[in-house]
This record gives C-alpha cells, structure tokens and sequence, in this order.
C-alpha cells in the first residue's frame, strides 16, 4: 500500500515522546483512583450510532455498516461526545456515571486539535454545577498534582464587560464586528457572521489567551442563544447554566446544569437543524432514544467533558497536540 501523501515509508515511528506515553498512562490511572473514592461508576457506550448530534459547530464523521436487512449498508455516525447514551444511563438510574472514550470530529486539525482525541465526560445526579465546578477544580488539581493550584469562577458576561467594554447581552452584530476590527483580528474585513459567531470570535482571539493565567479559571453563565444542552435561568438577565474551563489559555473542559426537559430539547434540536440547513449544511438524523429517555424522566444532573490530551499536554507543558498523541492522524 502506498504511503499517504507527505509521508515516507519510515515515517513508522510515534510522535510522542516514551515518557509521553507512559504519563498518559499514569494519567489514567489517577483519573481512575479519583472517581473510585468519589464513588462514581466507569461505563463503555458505543462510539457508533445511527443518530448524531446536531450541534451545528460540529461535523461528524460516519462510517457504514453492512448487516442483514441493510444491503445498501446503514450510515453510522461516529460519536463527537459520549453525552446522549450516557444521559439514557441516567435515566436508567446508574446513578453517578463517568467514561474515558476516543470521540471523533471532522475538520478538526491544529496545535489543540486532532480529528480523533481522548474525552473524559462524567455525570453527577443531584449536583448543581458550581458543586461540580468545585469537583472538576479537584480532578484537576490531582491530574496535574499541583494541589495548590488555585480556582476562580468569571461570569462571561462580566469577562466581555470587564475587558472589551462590551454587553454581550446588548451588542448588536455591527457593534461586536466594529471591536473585533479595533483588535487588529486580521482577514474579518468581508466577514459576515450572527452575533453568536462575533462573540466567539471576540472569545477565542481576545479574551480566551489570558484566561488561566497561572490558575484555573471557570468562565460561567453563557448567552441563552449558546446554551447547547444546559439549562437556563432568569437572574437580571436571562443566562445558560454553563461553564468552561480554562488553563494558561486553553479550554480544557465543558460543563452543564443539564437540560432535562424532552420537549424544549426537541426544540432545541430542530433550531440547530435549521441553523444547520441555513448554512448549506447536511441535517443529521436526531437521537430519538435521547429524547425518549428525558420524556421518561432523567434526574437532575450535572455533568463536564473534559479533553484529555489537553490536560496531559498542561501536565507536560507541551505546546501541541502531537507531542501527546502516540500515532496522530498523518502516521496512523
């Protein structure tokens, strides 16, 4: 078989480095210990399905599977985050769940970025998502062992108020697009973007680099519009109950009070199916069983994904993602 383009036919060799390999593997091991004396279950699901999320800032990968009664073969969509079967665990009543699994998203390649990497997603019945904050700071901390590291939690929008001079509740597309132009972000002139688009772009290229700065930092309560699975809650404004995690710059982790409610998230899916047909995009068969196990009652929850190829490079204070990765997807 010929080699893929670029690459030499001794190019056999993995990109981590041996003692990468092995903290990988201590890593885990750690992770494992923790959830042991939190007293939190390790489940398996399938990394198949034949539904896939909807969310319209990501694409799946898909496979097909040839089986009796399927002669043209049925679309299988490899999983970009184990949440839906493990929220049908909960349902269930397995109680506190946590899994270490590959997840899959196409198009994704860059220093923190690999089309296949390694999830951490767990789940914690009868928590509110500032106790799972709090346990997230823990992992953490015994992960990195840096028992020291200190914590802080930043609404996000008291981050853009505080160092954009901007209401991301208030501003409009014109405005967002004006502060990104100040900021000197580069090949935006011809942009046209929703207001969603605007602030992330604000986000990533302004404000997320000095998140995390020698600490971990939550960035908490999102726009209602960027709520993906989380509940929302009416305080002065209307906001969703999400947090992300920062260290030294990099998002490290993800996390929801999670939305239990069948129907608005059925409607939630059908928004990001039209998003998704708005932008020319294929529309992805939706996870009726997901939405069945909310109808039947799924407890109260909170729960995080977290990568770990991100945490193992803060670990090893590694600048990208290959140093990491044993065989990345150009020697695989």
């Amino acid at each position: 078989m010929s080699p893929s383009p670029g690459l030499e036919v001794t190019d056999w060799s993995p990109s981590a480095a041996l003692e990468a390999i092995r903290a990988r593997a201590a890593m885990l091991s750690r992770l494992r210990g923790f959830f042991a004396v939190a007293g939190v279950l390790e489940v398996e699901t399938p990394i198949t399905a034949r539904s896939a999320g909807s969310d319209p800032a990501l694409d799946s990968l898909v496979t097909c599977w040839h089986g009796p009664g399927y002669p043209r073969g049925l679309p299988l969509y490899l999983q970009t985050s184990p949440e839906f079967p493990m929220k049908r665990l909960l349902a269930a009543g397995l109680g506190p769940i946590y899994q270490i699994c590959k997840v899959f998203r196409d198009g994704e390649r860059g220093r923190l970025h690999h089309p296949e990497f390694s999830l951490l997603e767990w789940y914690r019945p009868g928590f509110g998502y500032q106790a799972l904050m709090d346990e997230v700071a823990a992992l953490v901390r015994c992960v990195l062992e840096r028992p020291d590291l200190r914590s802080e939690c930043i609404t996000y929008r008291g981050l853009f108020r505080e160092r954009l001079g901007l209401d991301p509740w208030a501003a409009g597309v014109s405005a967002l697009r004006e502060r990104a132009l100040a900021a000197g972000i580069t090949g935006i002139e011809s942009t046209e973007m929703d207001r969603d688009g605007w602030l992330d772009l604000l986000l990533t290229h302004c404000l997320e680099p000095g998140l995390g700065v020698g600490r971990l930092t939550f960035l908490t309560d999102y726009p209602p519009s960027q709520a993906a699975l989380a509940r929302l809650r009416v305080d002065e404004v209307p906001v969703a109950e999400r947090f992300e995690l920062y260290l030294d710059g990099v998002e490290l982790a993800n996390g929801f009070q999670e939305l239990t409610d069948a129907t608005a998230q059925a409607a939630r899916f059908h928004a990001d199916q039209d998003t998704r047909r708005r932008q020319g995009r294929v529309t992805l068969p939706l996870d009726e069983c997901f939405l069945a196990a909310l109808a039947a009652g799924m407890p109260e929850s909170a729960g995080v994904a977290l990568g770990l190829d991100r945490l193992l490079m803060a670990h090893l204070h590694e600048c990208h993602i290959d140093a990491v990765l044993a065989f990345p997807v150009e020697r695989a």
